[in-house]
């Protein structure tokens, strides 16, 4: 029989060379990626803040910053959801600076309205709860209306500029009627469908309005072809034998059909 070939001593030696080679890559590769894992798990020892900080509250970030460097084990997502949660804040977008720093960056929401009794609505037509928006319009809505309300407010507070007294809530019922309150103390009823129609012919007719009908606290626009006022109700005295109720304010006639 033929002995077996064995390989020249130069290939026996690149292939020893080669593993060597090999196994040192690896064993660096796997001291990298130790070391890598050992920084991710480090704490952070710093937070940065940038972004929309004008409506945060500096207590709030930093009790944000607190409670970032105390987590044991660093979680970017974790970080995140802690960030969305400061009052003001829309959105937070975490990045790691190595070692050690964490940054923030924060969009904030910008106020646009109240919304029903504890909460606000954004430029963007978004509920969310936060202190000192300072005085704004109100709007007060079934769940889910904020936007649709956001939206149209503009076009209520033109479309009743010509009575000189500004909006101060606007009220969307649950079968879609709409209610505005000025704040000279006027409510005005303009009912559902097409209410700027009925608001422009209401404020083209306030001007010849009897003085004295100016001072009604309650518009009712839902009629086909005109409007009725009603001034504010006078509760009777408490019954006794020697006093007799005292009359009610009358309501000004409405102008034409039933209200819809």
């Amino acid at each position: 029989m033929n002995a077996p070939v064995q390989p020249p001593v130069k290939w026996r030696y690149r292939l020893l060379s080669a593993a060597a080679g090999i196994a040192v890559v690896a064993a660096i590769a796997g001291a990298g990626w130790h070391g890598y894992r050992s920084v991710l798990a480090r704490p952070f020892q710093r937070v940065l803040f940038a972004g929309d900080l004008d409506r945060l509250a500096q207590a709030d970030l930093d009790a944000l910053s607190r409670s970032v460097q105390a987590a044991e084990s660093p979680d970017l997502d974790a970080v995140r959801e802690a960030a969305r949660k400061v009052p003001w804040v829309r959105s937070a977008q975490v990045r790691r600076i190595y070692p050690d720093i964490v940054e923030i960056t924060f969009e904030a929401h910008q106020a646009y309205a109240r919304w029903n009794d504890h909460q606000l609505v954004s430029v963007r037509g978004e509920v969310f709860t936060a202190e000192g928006a300072g005085k704004l319009v109100r709007l007060r809505g079934p769940d889910g209306s904020a936007a649709l309300l956001a939206a149209e407010l503009p076009q209520v507070v033109a479309a009743l500029a010509p009575l000189g007294s500004p909006v101060a809530e606007l009220r969307l019922s649950a079968r879609g009627a709409r209610e505005v309150m000025l704040e000279g103390g006027l409510t005005i009823a303009m009912g559902r469908g097409d209410w700027r129609a009925r608001a422009q012919r209401f404020t083209a007719a306030w001007a010849g309005v009897a003085e004295g009908a100016r001072a009604s606290r309650y518009a009712d626009l839902r009629y086909p072809n005109g409007f009725a006022l009603r001034t504010a109700m006078a509760l009777p005295p408490a019954r006794t034998p020697s006093a007799r109720p005292a009359p009610t304010a009358g309501a000004e006639p409405a102008r034409g059909g039933k209200p819809k």
